[in-house]
C-alpha cells in the first residue's frame, strides 16, 4: 500500500474508447489510471497490451464489479486466483470493488445491489473481507453504493454501518461522492453527517461522476460531469480527506480523453485553492 505522502492524486478511469487516444499521446495531464478489472481478468490480447504499456507510465489502481462480496454464497476462488495473478503481473496501487452483491453462483444479475444495514449484515461481511484480504495477502478496498431503496429491517443508518464495518473488519473505504450525494436526495439525509462520520484514515480513494436527473429521482449514470453539488461535497469530503486519490468516473456517452482529463484538472484545482497542495 502507499503511504499517503507524495503519492499521485488525479486520475480518470481508463476506458477502450480513449486506447488509440494514448497509444499516440502518452504524456497527459492526469496522475494515474483506474481500470475495471473484470476488462483485464480473462484476456492476453490488445486490452492487457495496453494496460502494461500505460502502466509503463502511469500507476494504476483495479476496481473490481464482481466480487460479489455481500453475497451468502462463497466468493469464488477462481476469481480471486485470476485477480491475484492479475495483481502480480500488473502491480497495481490500489484494488477496490464495491460493498454489494451481484448475484448467485452462475448467474450474475449485472447490478451493484444493496442490502440491510444490521448487525447480521455486519458480521456476514466481515467474515468475507477477512476471507478475501486474507486469500489475496493484501487490504481490500470497498466502495459505498448508489441506492434506491431501503430495507424495514436496517437498523444503522448507511454512514454508521460504514463506520463500524471499517472499524471491525480492517478493510478501507472508497468514498463515492456522488453516490452520496445521489443518496442524500433521493433518501433525504444530509450528506455532510456521512462525511462527518466516516473515519478520516479509513478512506483511500474518492470518486467522482455524473447524475442524471431523472425528474423525481437522481440515477447515478457516469454519463455526464460532476455537477456543481457535487464538486460542493467534495470540497467538504476533501477539508477532511486529505492526500487521498480522486478518481473521475465516465462510463456512459463517454466523451473525448480531454474531457475526462479537464474533470480531473478541476479536481486539482479546487484542492490547490483549499490549500491542499503547494
Amino acid at each position: 500500500m502507499n503511504t499517503r505522502k507524495n503519492r499521485p492524486l488525479f486520475g480518470v478511469g481508463l476506458r477502450s474508447e480513449h486506447y488509440s487516444y494514448l497509444q499516440d499521446n502518452p504524456q497527459t495531464k492526469v496522475d494515474f489510471f483506474e481500470v475495471i478489472t473484470e476488462n483485464y481478468l480473462d484476456t492476453e490480447g490488445r486490452p492487457k497490451q495496453i494496460l502494461r504499456k500505460i502502466r509503463e507510465n502511469y500507476p494504476l489502481h483495479f476496481h473490481g464489479v464482481s466480487m460479489n462480496i455481500a453475497a451468502h454464497s462463497d466468493i469464488s476462488t477462481k476469481y480471486l486466483d485470476k485477480l491475484k495473478n492479475m495483481i502480480h503481473d500488473i502491480r497495481p496501487v490500489l484494488v477496490s470493488d464495491h460493498l454489494c452483491w451481484t448475484g448467485l453462483p452462475h448467474a450474475n444479475l449485472h447490478n451493484l445491489l444493496p442490502f440491510p444495514y444490521n448487525e447480521e449484515t455486519l458480521e456476514h461481511l466481515c467474515r468475507k473481507i477477512d476471507f478475501v484480504q486474507n486469500y489475496l495477502g493484501r487490504e481490500m478496498i470497498f466502495e459505498n453504493l448508489s441506492a434506491y431503496f431501503d430495507f424495514t429491517n436496517s437498523t444503522y443508518t448507511e454512514w454508521d454501518f460504514w463506520k463500524t464495518l471499517l472499524q471491525r473488519s480492517g478493510c478501507k473505504m472508497l468514498l463515492d461522492i456522488n453516490n452520496i450525494y445521489v443518496n442524500a436526495i433521493n433518501q433525504k439525509f444530509d450528506p455532510q453527517i456521512y462525511l462527518q462520520t466516516i473515519p478520516a484514515a479509513a478512506v483511500e480513494q474518492i470518486h467522482l461522476a455524473g447524475y442524471s436527473n431523472m425528474g423525481s429521482f437522481l440515477f447515478d449514470t457516469h454519463a455526464n460531469p460532476v455537477y456543481p453539488e457535487v464538486w460542493e461535497l467534495y470540497k467538504s469530503a476533501v477539508t477532511k480527506f486529505k492526500n487521498i486519490p480522486t478518481l473521475i468516473e465516465w462510463d456512459e456517452d463517454i466523451p473525448a480523453f480531454e474531457v475526462l482529463e479537464n474533470e480531473a484538472l478541476k479536481a486539482k484545482k479546487i484542492q490547490k485553492d483549499l490549500g491542499n497542495l503547494s
